[in-house]
């Protein structure tokens, strides 16, 4: 969890890849009418989000009681959404990815997300609730390095 540019989705998938699990970014699972507000710059509001995260708790709950393990993907900025996300789902832990504001505006200058404009970032920051107990990873390491410290902290036997 962490930030639009964190890179979620980029170590998300490298940490699936690593660990032989389903990637699954949050971002895809947006309804249409929240994707128009972020792509309009308009931020989303708790009521924009509660539908959503519905769904991916659902989603979770649903890789739980099939026995599948997965790395998802999730800006998840609240303890209130966190709470949500994972209400009823096993054994989880949260990753919280952050940065520096210049870094992290940075690397959304550099990119172009699908309707995530570079805008909205300030109103994120804002939000963020950071997590106690998470998995903190300070995303100014190269992606490898940021992986290696995950799959370490997971303390998962391989």
């Amino acid at each position: 969890m962490g930030v639009a540019g964190a890179g979620k989705s980029t170590l998300g998938a490298a940490l699936a890849a690593r660990l032989g699990w389903r990637f699954m970014d949050a971002d895809d699972h947006h309804p249409a009418q929240n994707v128009a507000k972020m792509a309009a710059g308009i931020p989303l509001g708790d009521e924009d989000r509660w539908p959503w995260l519905e769904v991916l708790n659902g989603k979770l709950r649903q890789a739980d009681a099939g026995g599948h393990s997965l790395v998802l993907a999730c800006s998840a900025l609240k303890e209130s959404y966190r709470r949500r996300l994972l209400e009823g789902v096993g054994a989880s832990r949260v990753v919280h990815l952050h940065g520096s504001f210049a870094l992290i505006a940075s690397r959304l200058a550099a990119r172009r997300h699908r309707y995530m404009p570079a805008s909205l970032l300030e109103s994120q920051f804002a939000a963020l609730e950071p997590p106690a107990g998470a998995i903190a990873i300070d995303v100014a390491a190269e992606p490898a390095r940021c992986v290696d410290a995950i799959v370490a902290e997971l303390q998962l036997p391989m």
